[in-house]
């Protein structure tokens, strides 16, 4: 029994904690009906905060509380004015994909500054545990709880007793109402983020003391965290935010209990999709409660597209088939052939998100269920290699649409949140599935690139392989995207609505975006099994996911020749150039920032 007490205690503890980014999250959600995905950085830059100020400065706790809160309501001010306010008036997406941007840009910096070796932050609390019962407690087990509690208690009272706290409220309820009755809604957007980012870089801190342990790499998890709460509690509602977070910490720590560390996450995510699909409105909102926003409106930003001629398409492919003749030095083929993997990827989400609207955030699941599958096929069945290749983006195609297809039924937000979960799943069923996917360990001794039994063993080789895959490939969805069935696709994305007046089942072809779209993402999963001879759970990772759609958004979205020249300028360009592979990810996240807020139609131009 008092292993479970402990469990309990945890899971209360951990609940806590998540209830300060949640609460955070629904704040900012209620006000500028917004998720934002910079909120767990916001928690790391707390975490150091409090580490600075306690390892360089040797400050009391209280203080460091302080400093903590102090600087996260800092950084929220400034995310709010030059990040997120200039984009007032575009799509809901637009400033959704802005706070993933300033999510990289702020991670970078943190790890570039504080390098990416994690650090221990210690408490000055006693490390000794009280028996309870048939448990124990511990120091910082009470101060957490307190902290949470009165938090909780403070924000209530503003929310309810306060003058710019009516005025939160009412701007919440109806932003356009409350600006006419002379609320200053931009103070408003100001006082809500340095709030939620003060709260937010506290629960960062705590967490830090409570494991003793932190990194620039934790923002992700974390910002997942306060989301999987935030829509169990309700999207926007603080006190089912609060429920939410206990909920999730409880069911986390009894997972912990019963099957062990590594399901932990496993469990979250499995708790936020069916919340979504069954009850978006959140387990704990009313049933008076209006369902939550549709958020209609993707990013696609109106443009006259740049069209290139058929023969000048051609001319390039040509061109690039003729590179390692004139420029045959391994490392630009090698960068060139990235490139064409990554412009694969591009494809795949250029025609889900670009053509059909579904902003998919966890794309690199598509990318990790064709690498193993043509691993697996070639490794313990002795599939030859391009039949596993293919049969692994046909793989990919229909385990990612049968997991997809729930979701189809929501929009905006709600849809990529969903995508983003159903992503994490995968990696987590990878991660777990040893007697399959070998877990932890990764597949290793995985075949070399051969085709009809010539092994593809040069630079060259593997160069004109992965040129002929993208150009095939690209040459399909030109042919698709100028048919009827491309029509309809643009009609669903430009206004569902009307497409479903017309006799056109939404999800059907929803489904068949999606299911083209992850064979393209498959067959690049595949190839580059081969390539890297080994992958585990972490090959295809998170960042895989952004990178694609920067690519996306860089040569504008449902545009094939845009994907293709986004992969070359920002994957291959700074290899080219030889720029410091950390300042990479910090690159990616400022050139979604300035296309979100300067060319959201890509270079090229929607289509």
């Amino acid at each position: 029994m008092s292993s479970w007490f402990d469990y309990t205690l945890n899971g209360i503890i951990i609940g806590n904690i998540y209830a300060l980014l949640a609460v955070g999250l629904a704040l900012i959600f209620g006000v500028a009906r917004l998720i934002n995905f910079a909120h767990g950085s916001v928690y790391v830059v707390g975490a150091y905060a409090g580490f600075v100020a306690v390892t360089q400065f040797g400050t009391p706790l209280p203080l460091t509380i302080l400093i903590a809160v102090a600087v996260g309501a800092l950084l929220g001010l400034v995310i709010e004015r030059f990040g997120l306010r200039p984009l007032q008036g575009y799509a809901h997406i637009a400033p959704l994909l802005a706070t993933i941007g300033i999510s990289f840009v702020l991670d970078q910096i943190m790890q570039l500054t504080f390098s990416p070796d994690p650090r221990a932050l210690p408490s000055e609390l006693l490390q000794q545990r009280f028996q309870v019962g048939s448990g124990t407690i511990g120091a910082l087990d009470l101060l957490i709880a307190a902290i949470g509690l009165a938090s909780a208690g403070l924000l209530y009272a503003f929310l309810r007793y306060t003058k710019l706290g009516w005025a939160v409220r009412a701007t919440a309820q109806d932003r356009d109402a409350a600006q006419q009755m002379g609320v200053n809604v931009d103070a408003i957007n100001r006082t809500v983020f340095a709030i939620a980012s003060g709260l937010g870089a506290l629960s960062g801190l705590l967490v830090g003391m409570y494991y003793n342990y932190i990194d620039p790499a934790m923002s992700f998890q974390a910002t997942l965290k306060g989301v999987v709460a935030q829509v169990v509690g309700g999207v926007g509602n603080v006190p089912g935010a609060i429920a939410g977070s206990l909920l999730l910490g409880l069911v986390e720590s009894y997972g912990i209990a019963l099957f062990g560390t590594s399901y932990r996450n496993l469990f979250a995510f499995v708790l936020l999709v069916a919340v979504l699909v069954l009850k978006p409105n959140g387990l704990f909102a009313s049933r008076r409660q209006t369902p939550p926003e549709p958020m209609t409106g993707t990013f696609i930003a109106p443009s006259k597209p740049i069209h290139i001629p058929y023969r000048i398409l051609v001319a390039l492919a040509l061109v690039a088939a003729l590179l390692p003749a004139v420029l045959p030095d391994p490392y630009v083929l090698q960068t060139l052939t990235n490139a064409w993997l990554y412009g694969l990827a591009g494809l795949s989400l250029t025609l889900i998100a670009g053509t059909v609207g579904l902003i998919s955030l966890g794309h690199a699941a598509l990318l990790a269920i064709g690498g193993y599958a043509s691993a697996l096929l070639s490794i313990n069945l002795g599939v030859p290699i391009g039949l596993s290749i293919l049969s692994a983006g046909l793989i990919a195609a229909a385990i990612g649409t049968l997991l997809v297809f729930p979701s189809f039924r929501l929009r905006g937000h709600y849809l990529s949140i969903a995508t983003l979960a159903i992503g994490e799943i995968v990696s987590l069923v990878i991660l777990n599935w040893e007697s399959l996917t070998r877990g932890p360990i990764g597949i290793s001794g995985i075949p070399p690139l051969s085709i009809f039994g010539i092994e593809l063993d040069t630079d060259r080789s593997i160069y004109w392989f992965t040129l002929a895959t993208l150009v095939v490939l690209a040459a399909l969805q030109f042919r698709l995207l100028g048919s009827h069935l491309g029509r309809v696709l643009r009609a669903v994305r430009d206004d569902d609505i009307a497409a479903r007046s017309y006799g056109i089942g939404l999800n059907r072809y929803k489904a068949l975006a999606f299911a083209v779209g992850s064979f393209a993402a498959g067959i690049s999963g595949g190839i580059t099994s081969h390539l890297y001879s080994y992958i585990n759970h972490e090959t295809f990772n998170s960042q895989l996911s952004i990178l694609a759609l920067t690519i996306v958004i860089l040569g504008g979205m449902g545009n094939v020749a845009g994907a293709i020249l986004g992969s070359v300028l920002l994957v291959g360009l700074p290899e080219v150039f030889r720029i410091a592979a950390e300042y990479r990810v910090l690159i990616y996240g400022l050139v979604l920032l300035l296309l979100i807020r300067f060319r959201p139609q890509g270079l090229l131009g929607t289509v």
